[in-house]
């Protein structure tokens, strides 16, 4: 049962937060937009954070409003003006952090990249007309999927690691679970929603945002042992923080918009 001694406070945690993501992800506007700035000026905070620093003080002082800014100019309708606030806030945050001692300027200005992008992706995605609304619920569903796909399956079955120098607690059974958890979850979400679309169309395209999932996934955990630390706060019990809970929805987010903006305006992205 050691394996499982998490799942009830995960399982609790995620019935409260779940079901609040999706009435905002419904609602959109305000709730959506308020949603946003919550959760990336709280993944800058723990972002300054675990490069050592601080969200009062320079440097780290300057990661959160860069990230705010690029969001409010799209929700405003401007995401070229976005990803020109942070390209800006990079090179802002890397001079600011070149002058100070004890941090590693390269990882604290890649923070305002990205953790802004996934915020400025989302929102682009929601403002998508009538469609925005079931691309956004399609992707958090398939990407909890995966994570619950994973977690359960490599659990249950074990089996080889699948990276031990990364994560020593992922293993190849978990990953195939979880990709297979995103297929079949995007395959029900899609025609729960009822825009159908190929069957094989909409099992590769969940499958290929459940690989940048569990590359987000992956890439936090890498980042975390790079710095030395287990969770990246103690925010959400279970979960660690937001950048543990939210690191396959960085990833996954802004694979989901380049879809949305190949496929156009009006199109689901399964379509």
């Amino acid at each position: 049962m050691r394996n499982w001694a998490d799942l009830r406070t995960r399982v609790l945690t995620a019935a409260v937060l779940g079901p609040v993501a999706l009435l905002s992800v419904w609602l959109g506007g305000l709730w959506w937009s308020g949603l946003m700035a919550l959760c990336v000026a709280g993944l800058a905070w723990e972002w300054v954070r675990l490069c050592g620093g601080s969200t009062r003080v320079m440097p780290g002082l300057v990661v959160g409003p860069f990230v705010l800014a690029a969001g409010a100019a799209t929700v405003l309708g401007h995401p070229g003006l976005a990803l020109l606030i942070l390209a800006a806030g990079v090179v802002v945050t890397r001079y600011v952090a070149r002058q100070s001692t004890g941090l590693a300027p390269g990882w604290l200005a890649f923070g305002v990249f990205y953790i802004g992008l996934a915020g400025v992706a989302l929102i682009v995605l929601r403002q998508d007309g009538l469609v925005g609304r079931d691309n956004v619920i399609f992707l958090f569903l398939v990407v909890w999927a995966s994570d619950i796909g994973a977690y359960v399956t490599g659990r249950a079955l074990g089996g080889p690691k699948l990276a031990p120098m990364i994560s020593p607690n992922k293993t190849w059974s978990g990953s195939m679970g979880g990709l297979l958890g995103a297929a079949a979850v995007g395959l029900g979400v899609a025609f729960a929603l009822g825009a159908g679309g190929s069957p094989v169309r909409i099992a590769l395209i969940a499958a290929f945002l459940g690989i940048a999932t569990q590359s987000g996934d992956m890439f936090e955990s890498w980042i975390k042992r790079r710095f030395g630390v287990k969770d990246s706060s103690g925010l959400i019990p279970g979960h660690g923080g937001l950048l543990d809970r939210l690191d396959g929805i960085l990833t996954a987010a802004p694979l989901a918009a380049l879809i949305g903006a190949l496929a156009g305006p009006g199109v689901h992205l399964w379509r």
